[in-house]
């Protein structure tokens, strides 16, 4: 099956780096899972809030830069937060950003406080 991105999803990725919106737009397309982009590029305001509600750890943020998305995985219409799914989200994520030559890295691969909505640019290729 063959998702794609809504209106909504695409205007939340202003100001994310083209490379990123690539990947995201092939991924939508590869995926066996329908999902919607929840945020990109994030203001320091916004990224300290988060920090004090402790949904993030970090005032250093790839989402600062634009370098990071946030997605959230929708069935039948609804989000859901299954691990699983985001597994599924991830393997096309991974298989488009290599086909695409656009190193990622995804928040549910890290030891702690793993993120599986979150994907980024790898800062080793985008500082």
């Amino acid at each position: 099956m063959s998702f794609r991105l809504s209106a909504r999803s695409r205007a939340r990725m202003t100001g994310v780096h083209p490379d990123l919106i690539r990947v995201v737009e092939a991924a939508i397309a590869a995926s066996p899972v329908d999902f919607m982009v929840t945020e990109g590029l994030r203001s320091t305001a916004r990224q300290a809030a988060l920090v004090k509600a402790g949904a993030s750890r970090t005032l250093k943020s790839r989402h600062l830069t634009g370098h990071a998305v946030d997605v959230a995985a929708l069935v039948d219409g609804a989000i859901r937060w299954d691990w699983p799914l985001y597994g599924r989200i991830a393997q096309a994520f991974k298989a488009e950003a290599a086909r695409l030559g656009v190193p990622i890295v995804w928040g549910g691969d890290w030891t702690s406080l793993r993120d599986g909505p979150h994907f980024e640019l790898d800062r080793r290729a985008y500082p």
